[in-house]
């Protein structure tokens, strides 16, 4: 839809606070009641992005792991953490609507505004880090995490889909996403730009080396 368009481009041009209907309804050449007509309020359109925009990138990183077998699980944690960045190179804004700043007096609704979305890429990094689990339990198993040390309701939903793994496996979850997210914001925001020329081999870098840490072997370099 156009107005989700141009609310993403004004996003880009002036940043979250400068998403409101009347702006759009500006640059749409319509009249704000024509926009009230498909957003009853600026939180609905809001809403309504994220969703649309957290759903895309889960596709995008679930379609490029699931592209790799099971058993190869070094090739899926650097098939999922190229798809990210890539997904994030193409879609800056989307990608700081979900991960960067929130949105100005913006209030999601109970639930959140991609319950849905936020669990597919939150179950499929603890899928990475289960599948990586018999590799890295002998340097990990001993850590000392507790399931008091994460959210009851994440702890609920590993319990359920991933029966059997241990807290430490909750935390490599964790630490492959800081991994991906820190490089990858870093770029998105423009703070790479001076300090290399090379952000896809650093980035690749980093990966393997995390992939190595885990004690696996990734057999290519090219998801």
């Amino acid at each position: 839809m156009e107005i989700k368009e141009v609310a993403l481009r004004l996003m880009a041009e002036g940043g979250p606070g400068a998403i409101t209907l009347r702006a759009i309804a500006r640059e749409m050449a319509m009249t704000a009641n024509a926009v009230y007509s498909y957003f009853p309020a600026r939180d609905d359109l809001i809403t309504a992005l994220i969703r649309d925009v957290y759903s895309d990138l889960a596709d995008a990183l679930v379609t490029a792991r699931d592209a790799l077998p099971a058993e190869d699980a070094a090739g899926r944690i650097l098939a999922w953490a190229c798809a990210f960045r890539y997904w994030a190179l193409q879609n800056p804004e989307g990608f700081r609507l979900i991960y960067g700043d929130p949105v100005p007096g913006y209030r999601a609704p109970e639930g959140g505004a991609a319950p849905e979305a936020e669990h597919r890429v939150c179950a499929g990094l603890t899928g990475l880090a289960a599948g990586a689990w018999s590799h890295a339990e002998a340097m990990y198993a001993d850590t000392g995490f507790e399931w008091s040390d994460f959210d009851p309701k994440l702890v609920a939903e590993v319990q359920e889909e991933f029966p059997g793994l241990p807290p430490a496996a909750v935390a490599i979850a964790l630490r492959i996403w800081g991994h991906l997210h820190g490089l990858v914001s870093l770029e998105i925001l423009g703070h790479l730009r001076t300090q290399t020329t090379n952000p896809d081999k650093l980035y690749r870098n980093e990966i393997g080396h995390l992939i190595r840490a885990l004690g696996l072997t990734l057999h290519t370099t090219n998801p």
